[in-house]
């Protein structure tokens, strides 16, 4: 097992390229299988999840690999429609599977996915979208089978903009017979990568970016080279931690347009932010200050994926601050931890108070889902001594390595085996650490 150690208090400097998006990604990568031959996706981040994807897909009859930022995919010797349960238990992304293997081989094989416990998230949606395109579901103990003789298209109204749901049926009704439209549609910018992908191979696809979204289905689709669109998700951690740290970071290959909301939020809070097309200059120099409300919502609002970030940088503002999140019951499972690194924060069911502290201090402390961890490495950056953070497989599920990332700012954080006591990379931070033992 491996965990991360942080020696805190080094303001961050410098350039760096965010990475792809590993949620355009992975949608993308299952939107492969919907076309024989052989496919090309750049920009892919080398990412746990990913690589359970490219494994999924193997097992599938795919010949597939990850290389320089490449996937590499030849879609022509799949054989199967049945997705292994380890595997898919081991991401819920998988889910994505389904729209593209309904599509090509009329039936599927699945298990409930899994993914991080940050609540409730039901797949009822997915099915409820693929039945109205004329799919027959069967739950088969803890198997979920889906058949059809052929998709016909629908209108088909979402009870909520559902990120997942969303993709599924817009990849189905791609090969469907006959025009879906999807109402009440997520409007997230993966969903408008996916739809310009779609488009690529050949599927007539418009709307993605509103709530309504129009799908003309077609007979055949072809394996095509595409790159995705960067991460908006570790672009705003990138951000928010050149805040926490009072430094100056330049981040190269962004999409503001992506993170509207959260740039705002940020500049509430007294963060610095000058953009210059796809780069962004930010810096905070001094304390910030505390914003009265922010709430999680669907695209284009406040992503729920950055709440935890920003919850670190506010528990160090000057003042009271609230955040509400409506969209996982269980998305404050980290305030425990900042807690312990001296966070002032209380919680009210969705509701967050936080009254900013003068510092946070160092602690060991535990990574409860992906982003949760990614805030707890930023608590770290701007705590007093040292910070382990632990159970950091969840972190690498969304960020490329995130201690080379932020060590090339200027970090002092090592990952370490904890079964050597011995740095995977780096030093600086592990090393003090080992001598402190």
């Amino acid at each position: 097992m491996e965990k991360l150690v942080i020696e805190g208090g080094r303001p961050l400097s410098g350039t760096i390229r965010i990475q792809g998006a590993k949620n355009a990604a992975l949608p993308i990568l299952a939107a492969c299988i919907m076309a024989e031959g052989t496919h090309r996706i750049q920009n892919v981040p080398d990412l746990l999840d990913i690589h359970v994807m490219l494994n999924i897909l193997r097992s599938l009859g795919c010949q597939a690999e990850l290389v320089d930022g490449t996937v590499t995919i030849d879609t022509a010797p799949m054989h199967s429609a049945h997705i292994p349960e380890h595997l898919m238990r081991q991401m819920r992304s998988s889910i994505f599977l389904m729209g593209p293997l309904l599509a090509r081989f009329g039936e599927v094989h699945v298990y409930q996915p899994g993914g991080c416990a940050i609540g409730e998230r039901k797949i009822n949606l997915h099915l409820l979208g693929l039945e109205a395109l004329g799919a027959e579901v069967q739950e088969q103990g803890n198997q979920i089978v889906c058949r059809s003789g052929g998709l016909i298209g629908n209108d088909i109204v979402l009870d909520f903009p559902s990120v997942g749901a969303t993709e599924n049926i817009m990849m189905a009704a791609a090969r469907a017979d006959g025009i879906t439209m999807i109402h009440n549609a997520a409007r997230e910018p993966e969903i408008q990568d996916l739809q310009n992908f779609l488009n690529a191979m050949g599927a007539e696809i418009y709307g993605a970016g509103t709530d309504t979204i129009t799908v003309k289905g077609v007979k055949r689709l072809q394996p095509v080279t595409y790159s995705v669109i960067p991460d908006r998700i570790v672009t705003g951690t990138i951000m928010i931690a050149a805040a926490v740290t009072r430094g100056s970071v330049t981040l190269e290959n962004t999409n503001p347009s992506h993170l509207t909301s959260a740039i705002h939020a940020l500049r509430r809070a007294g963060v610095q932010i000058t953009i210059d097309g796809d780069i962004m200059n930010v810096s905070c120099h001094t304390r910030p200050k505390a914003v009265e409300r922010i709430v999680t919502s669907p695209h284009p609002a406040f992503p729920t994926d950055l709440q935890s970030q920003i919850m670190v940088l506010l528990s160090l503002a000057d003042g009271l601050s609230i955040i509400k999140e409506t969209i996982f019951e269980g998305r404050f499972k980290h305030v425990d931890e900042l807690a312990r690194m001296g966070a002032d924060i209380r919680v009210d069911q969705t509701n967050a108070y936080i009254r900013g502290v003068p510092r946070l201090y160092g602690a060991t402390v535990e990574a409860t889902d992906l982003r949760a961890g990614a805030a707890l490495v930023l608590a770290g950056l701007a705590a007093r001594g040292i910070t382990v953070v632990e159970q950091i497989h969840h972190i690498d599920r969304g960020y490329d390595r995130i201690e080379e990332m932020l060590g090339r700012l200027g970090a002092n954080i090592s990952r370490i085996d904890t079964a050597a006591n011995a740095p995977v990379w780096g030093g600086g931070a592990a090393d003090k650490l080992v001598s402190e033992a």
